[in-house]
């Protein structure tokens, strides 16, 4: 049950990091054409600063799951460091506990946001600006399959319990001169 979730979340944030790339190229791409069009031609276009910073919205949310997923967002190294190695299980699923809380609270919010301005439109288009605000949920949902799959990853031994590319060694084991390993949690 466990190697299909992971397989499952594993083509779920393959697919957020496509889309997240995609929605990168395009912003990019609109970007360049707006500077184009605004001192070269100097004949500003009126609608690709809303739909580059639209696109770029959902780049950031939607490759949220992938960083959420690796390991890769911010780490405050030193409670590692101080939680004795039996108890970084506990941590990690403390630490978890806390993210889903704010992913929920994204997700809440995000939505009211969303249908809130369902009736507005984006300023030089006319396309309505819940497009732009449903990132926030959509990124959020994709979030917090990646961080469940993080966890269980972790509590069944497939994957180091921490945050991605840190040097955490318990104190005991560090010396000054000591080049400073990886930490493994046993399962």
């Amino acid at each position: 049950m466990l190697a299909v979730f992971l397989r499952f979340e594993r083509q779920l944030t393959r697919l957020a990091m496509l889309l997240a790339v995609a929605m990168l190229a395009i912003s990019v791409t609109l970007s360049f054409y707006q500077v184009l069009t605004r001192f070269v031609f100097n004949a500003p276009s009126t609608w690709t600063e809303v739909a580059s910073r639209a696109a770029m919205i959902w780049c950031v949310f939607l490759a949220a799951a992938a960083t959420f997923r690796g390991g890769y967002m911010m780490a405050v190294e030193v409670v590692y460091k101080l939680v004795p190695t039996r108890f970084l299980r506990l941590l990690e699923v403390a630490i978890v506990v806390c993210c889903l809380l704010v992913l929920v609270v994204l997700i809440h919010y995000g939505i009211q946001m969303t249908m809130r301005v369902s009736n507005q439109t984006m300023s030089g288009m006319n396309i309505s600006m819940a497009w732009a605000y449903a990132a926030i949920p959509t990124g959020s949902s994709f979030a917090i399959v990646a961080v469940v799959a993080r966890l269980l990853a972790q509590l069944a031994g497939r994957e180091k319990v921490g945050p991605e590319n840190s040097e955490i060694v318990p104190e005991a084991e560090t010396s000054q001169d000591a080049p400073r390993p990886e930490r493994e949690v046993q399962p």
